[in-house]
């Protein structure tokens, strides 16, 4: 299976995604760990990718979304943004709203 394969089944079997510096228990950035607490606060049910733990899909991952950096965040398989959307959306409850439409909600 290619890296754009197991990125693209990642995002089908998840409504949502988070492909982050380390883990939600143990983010290993700031933005990471922003991204991460903005989820909990909405109560998310979520998926997370250590893109540290596989150096292939984290090279992929940047073309694949046209987007250079870390965090990802990931809805209904499309890509909402960094930590900086995602922040933004949170702070007008509009990321509440779209974990609700995306089922993802606890």
């Amino acid at each position: 299976m290619s890296v754009v394969d197991r990125i693209q089944a990642q995002l089908a079997a998840n409504p949502v995604v988070l492909y982050m510096k380390g883990t939600p228990d143990f983010p290993q950035c700031g933005f990471s760990s922003r991204v991460v607490q903005a989820l909990e606060a909405c109560h998310a049910d979520y998926a997370h990718v250590n893109i540290f733990e596989d150096p292939e899909l984290r090279e992929a991952l940047k073309e694949y979304s046209h987007w250079p950096t870390y965090p990802q965040l990931y809805i209904n398989g499309e890509l909402v943004g960094g930590c900086d959307i995602v922040m933004d959306l949170y702070s007008k409850g509009e990321l509440s709203t779209m974990l609700a439409n995306a089922g993802s909600k606890l």
